[in-house]
């Protein structure tokens, strides 16, 4: 088992094969860590809004697969 600390601030996503395999116009999966190094986010509910939109963009539309994310943030209570 690993144990992965949290600072105040920290998220955490969590999600499903469907986000990773959703393909762009070329065939190409959805490049998720590049992607994620672009967003700039500050709840958990706008990194999955900013995740929906941009898998929907990439797809053109086209979510072939089903797709599920959860999100969570540390705050300074559960830090």
């Amino acid at each position: 088992m690993d144990t992965v600390l949290f600072t105040t601030e920290d998220q955490l996503l969590l999600y499903t094969d469907g986000v990773t395999e959703t393909r762009g116009h070329t065939g190409a999966f959805f490049p998720l860590v590049q992607y994620a190094g672009l967003w700039d986010v500050d709840s958990p509910s706008r990194l999955l809004e900013q995740l929906h939109r941009d898998l929907v963009d990439y797809s053109r539309g086209r979510l072939d697969d089903d797709i599920a994310a959860i999100a969570i943030r540390a705050s300074a209570t559960t830090a």
